[in-house]
This record gives structure tokens, C-alpha cells and sequence, in this order.
């Protein structure tokens, strides 16, 4: 029904949508169907997909399924590799971005630039108050030339409020969280924390250009630093959403620790945990290594002593246990089942570094330890 109810707002001059059963169906009709049928409209139409384009599945955001959609059909980018503009490496545009330190949403100007490795960002300064009024000159900026980190910029002609690095970012969308169908949320290491940024723009199009710049963007210098690698591992190393998002209830080493409220991220192997869902910065994070160095999930039935959350769980590392509880049955197997899939993975190189990254913020770090019982 997703898919049908976009393909009717597309058109009938584009797309048309019909019931088997009750829609009355022509004899012609049923034979062009047979004729033409999904594998050859799929050939057509899905002629050039580029490999760091994400197909969409059933549970995906709405706004990664109708832009594939209308990508197919609308606007025929794989089968005009013309109209991919998110593949050539550089791209500049306008993004609504959340504040590091309250929840207002003001304009920036991204520029992403892939022979950086970088994203930048800075203030808008030319009378845009919203992305939506920005569109023509996004469109004009969208000259996207294999050229990876991406920026931010408060003000116009001077330094990039922020630069990230394209090789260490994660994107994902992010509606449920932010409450705007378009949006996303960037995620990378930040001296020895995450840090995270949340942007949308009221452009469906726009939005999912970015993230699909980045990707592409990602892949291309992925191909850089390993071309020996057959581009189907490459592409299993770009951009995934969360393994698991949500309340959980939280409590320190002690005996005498009070049970607190925390907002659990699980990226890749990173456990996160936040006071809110839109924090800039987790209050703590927590490494999943490998089940053989030590790291396990240990579930007690006997109560931990918190109302609020009955069904406690214990992920153990070798440096602490860490005590956690859910409201429901049903949230604790889901996280359990998330965590047991990081600890049977294989540890990769990129995982040992961002592990070396957060146990030396530990170690060498005179401020409160990211890995407290805060």
C-alpha cells in the first residue's frame, strides 16, 4: 500500500495503479502485462543503479522508498546516469541543522568535497530563513564533481563552523527521533567521543541526495585506500542505520547506584547512552568487542530492584559490567538479540581503532570517563 499509494501521486502520466481484483482489467491490458512484466520494467529501469545507491526494503523510511520511486520512474536517473548528480563527488547546498546546545534548527550551508574528506558547514547569510526557500540555489550548487570531508559553516566567507571527516561519518535517517519526515543524522568521532548533528530540509529530493552523496562519496574513497577489495565488501562498509534505538534504565557498578533513565544508541559496535534522543553528545559509551576477549550478555529473571524496568540484563567487557534494564520482555530480547549479533562478529581493523580511540579518552582523560556510571 506505501508503494501504490506513491505511484498514484506521481500520476497517471507517469504511473498507474490498478486493483487485481477489484479494478476491471481490458484484454489489452492484461497482455502488456505479460509482454512487459516486473523483470523487464526492472531491466529498463533499473539499468544503472549505482552500486552505493541504497535499495530501499519494505520496513525503510518513507521518504528512501517514494525517492526510489520517483527516481525510477519520475525522474529516470538509472537509466540517464546524466541526472545522477550525487555521484561526482562534491556538493553544495542548504540544510536545516539542530544546535549543539539547544533544540533550535537554523539554516546551513553544507559543502561536501570527497578529494578533502571532508563535510563542512556554515551560516546562511544571503535572506534564506529555511531550506525550502533555498531550493533553486540548491539545484545550482548540486555540481557534484568526484572531488571527502564534509562542512559546515556558520557564516558565509569565513571558516567552516565545523569539518568532518567523510571516511569516519555515519548518516542515517532519522523521522521517528527528529519529527521530520526528512531527516538525518550524522554520526562521528569527535576527540575521543561521538558527536552527533541532526539536519532535514522540507525537500524530499534534497535530503536524500545528501545522504546518497555521502555514500557514493564513501565508496569512492573506500576504493582509494583498498582497491584490491572486491567492491561488494567495500559497499558492506558504508552507511547503516542503527542496530537499535530506545529507553533503557541504567544503573552504576554500586550497590547504592540509582536506577536512571538513558536513551540507548547501538552503532555498529558503539552502545551509546544519552540523558535525551537529540543530544549532541552520548553521556557514555560502551565498546562491544568479541564474545572470545571477554565480552558477554548475562540476563537474570530475578529482578534488579528497579519499578520502572523489570527485565534486567548485564553486558559484561572486561573493564566493567555494565547493569541495564527494559520496561517490557519483548525490548530486552530485541536488544539482546543486537547485542549478541556485535559479539559474534569479527572484530575488523576500523573497529579496533575506534576501540583504541574510546580506551585512550579513558585513560589519559582528567575529565569525568566516558565509560562512568553517569
Amino acid at each position: 500500500m506505501r508503494c501504490a499509494s506513491i505511484h498514484r501521486g506521481m500520476g497517471a502520466h507517469i504511473s498507474k495503479v490498478k486493483h487485481l481484483e477489484l479494478d476491471r482489467w481490458e484484454d489489452s491490458q492484461v497482455q502488456r502485462m505479460k509482454e512487459v512484466g516486473n523483470i523487464a520494467a526492472k531491466n529498463k529501469y533499473e539499468e544503472r543503479v549505482p552500486p552505493c545507491y541504497r535499495r530501499p526494503t519494505k520496513n525503510d523510511p518513507q521518504v528512501l522508498i517514494e525517492q526510489w520511486i520517483r527516481a525510477k520512474y519520475e525522474r529516470e536517473e538509472f537509466c540517464q546516469p546524466d541526472r545522477q548528480s550525487y555521484l561526482s563527488g562534491s556538493m553544495v547546498g542548504f540544510l536545516m541543522k539542530r544546535g549543539k546546545e539547544d533544540s533550535r534548527y537554523q539554516l546551513r550551508k553544507f559543502v561536501l568535497n570527497e578529494n578533502e574528506d571532508s563535510l563542512k558547514y556554515q551560516h546562511a547569510s544571503d535572506g534564506c530563513s529555511r531550506a525550502s526557500g533555498c531550493l533553486g540555489r540548491i539545484f545550482d550548487h548540486l555540481r557534484l564533481k568526484s572531488l571527502g570531508r564534509l562542512r559546515y559553516h556558520v557564516k558565509e566567507n569565513k571558516e567552516p563552523k565545523g569539518v568532518l571527516k567523510l571516511s569516519e561519518l555515519n548518516v542515517s535517517f532519522a523521522p521517528p527521533k527528529i519529527g521530520h519526515m526528512n531527516s538525518m543524522q550524522l554520526t562521528f568521532m569527535k576527540d575521543g567521543s561521538t558527536r552527533h548533528i541532526y539536519v532535514y530540509h522540507d525537500d524530499p529530493e534534497v535530503i536524500n541526495c545528501w545522504y546518497t552523496a555521502i555514500r557514493c562519496a564513501k565508496l569512492h574513497l573506500l576504493q582509494v585506500a583498498f582497491p584490491s577489495s572486491p567492491q561488494s565488501d567495500l559497499i558492506l562498509r558504508l552507511p547503516k542505520d542503527f542496530a537499535r534505538e530506545g529507553w533503557l534504565w541504567k544503573t552504576g557498578p554500586r550497590p547504592s547506584d540509582v536506577h536512571r533513565r538513558r536513551w540507548f544508541t547501538l552503532d555498529n559496535r558503539k552502545l551509546m547512552y544519552h540523558d535525551e534522543p537529540l543530544d549532541a553528545y552520548p553521556k557514555g559509551e560502551i565498546f562491544i568487542g568479541h564474545e572470545s576477549n571477554g565480552y558477554q550478555i548475562k540476563v537474570s529473571n530475578t529482578g534488579n530492584g528497579c519499578k520502572e524496568a523489570r527485565f534486567p540484563f548485564h553486558l559484561v567487557t572486561p573493564e566493567r559490567t555494565f547493569c541495564l534494564a527494559a520496561t517490557t520482555h519483548e525490548d530486552r530480547a530485541g536488544w539482546l538479540s543486537v547485542i549478541q549479533q556485535a559479539l559474534k562478529r569479527p572484530v575488523t581493523p576500523q573497529d579496533s581503532t575506534i576501540e583504541a580511540t574510546l580506551v585512550r579518552k579513558r585513560t589519559t582523560s582528567n575529565s569525568i570517563s566516558i565509560f562512568s556510571g553517569r
